[in-house]
């Protein structure tokens, strides 16, 4: 695994409209060398398409599709996510002013010690501050 995928990032990869180089880029890193993400990624993945079919920027055939092509790729799920969403999750959400979603990104990534591929910019400000490689602009 080469690194954190946050759902910003993946999402782009679903919306020509919101791809850029970079995270073209990505995508072909995760086809060649897998990611890792926090166990709740396929819910907020989802859920995102879900969103926008909700917004009229794509109908549910698509959504499908886009779900299927997100569930292929070699993304690792973390067994570990709910239990440190209790200490190490909640202490980087106070710390930092996250949601406790996005700390669970921040938190996987400084407890592997990969990068994070992200588009937040709360969430890339926090990863700067603990020293941890962003990956994504």
């Amino acid at each position: 695994m080469s690194f954190v995928l946050d759902n910003s990032v993946a999402l782009t990869w679903c919306f020509e409209d919101e791809r850029t180089p970079a995270t073209a880029a990505l995508l072909e890193q995760v086809a060649g060398s897998g990611a890792l993400a926090p166990g709740l990624w396929p819910l907020e993945a989802l859920n995102g398409l879900l969103v926008a079919e909700r917004r009229g920027r794509l109908d549910a055939p698509l959504r499908k599709r886009l779900a299927g092509f997100l569930r292929a790729l070699p993304i690792s799920l973390d067994d570990d996510t709910a239990s440190q969403a209790w200490s190490a999750t909640a202490g980087l959400a106070e710390r930092f002013g996250l949601s406790l979603y996005d700390a669970a990104y921040l938190e996987l990534a400084e407890r592997h010690n990969l990068p994070l591929a992200t588009l937040d910019r709360d969430l890339r400000s926090a990863a700067t501050a603990l020293g941890l490689t962003v990956l994504g602009s």
